[in-house]
């Protein structure tokens, strides 16, 4: 499978590793149509590329994302936009990448540095994995552009942080450092910035050498048993646990521990 760089967005497979790089660093890598549109297309066909087993999602400059680009989002025509038009592009948009990334069963690691705002907060929260600097920038920008939160910011943090918390980052545009995401469960952790690109590579690295079939089904069963009651999240771990006992890396991760060894699991 090919994955084609777009203007702001480098693409790179290398490996296992698929690496999608925002690179509009001009625009504090704010996310126009054809990025988001490259981003959602790419991590679908992840999801079902055998040869893909972790997508990393990083960026140049010294921001991660400025959020979604307004301006060039709304400068395709001079005539005012029908009553609606928002509601109706966003669910092919920043409302379809978000529940992809939660959805698809091939780990995702953030690497933030700079501003996270808006949508490039929401990617950080939902991608499995965050790494940020300390001094990392999130913030949500929607009180102070006057309109309500988009891309599922009102439903992924609560489910991390409460309402409390919620509240000061959407009603108040609380702005609060990597240090601090981290330590309130927003993201996995945050280093200092000679360390980032350390700590990442050695994550995406466990991830890429990690049991393929059996972290995609875990993913699965954390994101579906939010909306489950217990008798049917049981069902799930059952067919999951079927499925992956059926794998190589299994039969694999059996031999290891029989032989007192390290598994070397392929993702089959």
């Amino acid at each position: 499978m090919t994955y084609n760089t777009v203007p702001g967005l480098q693409a790179v497979q290398h490996d296992s590793t698929l690496r999608l790089t925002l690179d509009r660093a001009d625009r504090r890598n704010a996310v126009d149509d054809v990025m988001l549109d490259a981003l959602i297309a790419h991590i679908a066909a992840a999801g079902i590329d055998e040869s893909v087993r972790v997508i990393r999602i990083d960026a140049e400059g010294a921001d991660f994302c400025a959020g979604s680009d307004l301006i060039a989002n709304n400068a395709k025509s001079e005539r005012k936009p029908r009553v609606g038009s928002t509601q109706r592009r966003l669910p092919s948009k920043a409302n379809r990448l978000i529940p992809l990334m939660l959805e698809t069963q091939v780990p995702i690691v953030a690497v933030v540095r700079g501003w996270a705002a808006g949508l490039g907060f929401h990617v950080a929260m939902a991608a499995d994995f965050c790494v940020a600097t300390d001094d990392a920038r999130f913030w949500e920008p929607f009180m102070a552009r006057g309109f309500t939160p988009d891309s599922g910011a009102a439903w992924l943090l609560p489910r991390l942080i409460g309402m409390v918390r919620t509240r000061q980052l959407l009603m108040l545009g609380q702005e609060i450092s990597g240090a601090t995401a981290a330590q309130w469960g927003i993201i996995h952790s945050a280093v200092s910035v000679d360390h980032l690109e350390a700590a990442a590579t050695e994550l995406v690295s466990t991830l890429s050498a990690a049991p393929t079939v059996a972290l995609g089904l875990t993913k699965w069963l954390l994101q579906s048993g939010n909306g489950l009651d217990l008798d049917r999240h049981l069902q799930n771990e059952a067919m999951a646990l079927e499925l992956s006992s059926r794998s190589e890396d299994f039969r694999e991760g059996l031999a290891a521990f029989r032989d007192k060894r390290d598994a070397k699991f392929q993702g089959r």
